[in-house]
């Protein structure tokens, strides 16, 4: 029933949008473009290199990674005090947006990873790579660079707390069920500094791309990866892990497609107009305002920011009269969200765990935003 009600809704919004959308306007017929042609961008400069190796990524979790270790460092039984502040800051060595980073957080979760630390790893990992952090303190001043690193971080295990309180009894039932099902089968017939070889060429891949673009070191580092792949690996383990990233593609690709269009739609690349003009963005973020703080966390949230392209962004924004307060909260919101990271969150965690999410980030990102610009 709940499978005819989506389709019929679907069908409904196509309806709908057909009839009432001004497509001969230049406004409407613009912002189509803008769609196609960010869903263009984000296919020809983060699908194949950023995204991909993701999914291989979640994939080698799912199905290499001991489920032991996991559960060690970032199960809901691990130690508060070791598991957040080491799922806050694994993201330091990735370049990835609040896209890319969604594999890798659904193969830790479905491995057995808790639900605060997987929260934490989400929020933080997209907004405290090194190259976003220099970046962002060399163009829009040191003061936020730093404010950005420390609230990432800080944030991040606060959010993932209070997920955890939350849904705790939920947690607890996910974890029973995977102790009484045994979970997937596990690898156990490498050393470890094979299996630890092997992720390196997987995260080599992943960042190296995302910092440096296609080249030399992606293709060289590939071929290894092919290389101990063959050598270390059996058939039916590649087989495993090959349909475990299908598994995340297939569930992942087709949101992430629709989310960039409508990101596009309606807010345009940088630089561009969508529907909603950047001028009346422009006009509601200045100064240090609750409701401009509010507004910033909330357009940042909904806004799909490719890796460190927040920060041109934000240059822009703050030389149009954006307040520093909000120009914060938009850091600390737009990286961790976006209209596709949303909708793939809700597939991963589940509906009312990611609008939680959604709220929580926005909430904090919006107070994060006020104590600063009441600070500077």
């Amino acid at each position: 029933m709940k499978k005819e009600i989506f389709k019929f809704s679907v069908i409904v919004f196509f309806f709908l949008a057909a009839f009432f959308l001004p497509f001969d306007s230049f406004t409407a017929a613009g912002a189509v473009r803008e769609a196609l042609l960010m869903l263009q961008k984000y296919a020809r400069h983060h699908l194949l290199w950023t995204l991909v190796p993701s999914f291989f990524i979640a994939g080698a979790i799912t199905v290499f990674i001991n489920k032991q270790a996991v559960m060690k460092y970032f199960g809901a039984a691990a130690k508060k005090i070791v598991s957040y502040p080491v799922a806050a800051v694994s993201g330091t060595v990735l370049s990835v947006c609040s896209c890319t980073i969604l594999p890798i957080v659904a193969g830790i979760y479905k491995s057995g990873a808790g639900l605060g630390p997987a929260i934490a790893f989400l929020y933080a990992g997209p907004a405290i790579n090194v190259l976003a952090i220099i970046l962002t303190a060399r163009v829009l001043g040191f003061h936020i660079g730093l404010a950005r690193a420390a609230g990432a971080i800080f944030f991040s295990i606060i959010i993932g707390l209070i997920m955890h309180a939350l849904f705790m009894k939920e947690e607890k039932e996910r974890m029973e069920g995977r102790a009484g099902s045994g979970g997937e089968v596990q690898d156990e017939k490498r050393s470890g500094l094979k299996s630890v070889i092997f992720f390196f060429f997987l995260m080599g891949i992943l960042v190296s791309s995302s910092w440096l673009g296609p080249g030399l070191v992606p293709f060289t580092l590939v071929a290894l990866l092919v290389f101990v792949t063959k050598k270390w690996f059996e058939k039916e383990e590649i087989t495993r892990w090959l349909a475990s990233t299908w598994g995340f593609e297939k569930q992942i690709l087709p949101l992430l497609f629709i989310g960039v269009a409508a990101a596009g739609l309606l807010l345009g690349r940088p630089g561009y107009e969508g529907i909603i003009p950047s001028s009346w963005i422009e006009s509601l973020v200045g100064g240090n305002s609750l409701g401009a703080n509010l507004f910033a966390s909330v357009a940042g949230a909904f806004m799909y920011f490719a890796t460190i392209t927040e920060v041109p962004i934000l240059e822009g924004l703050m030389g149009a009269g954006m307040g520093d307060g909000p120009a914060l909260a938009l850091l600390l919101a737009g990286p961790a969200l976006s209209l596709p990271n949303m909708l793939v969150i809700s597939t991963i965690l589940g509906v009312k765990k990611a609008v939680s999410y959604i709220l929580l980030v926005i909430f904090i990102s919006t107070i994060g935003g006020l104590l600063y610009g009441v600070v500077i």
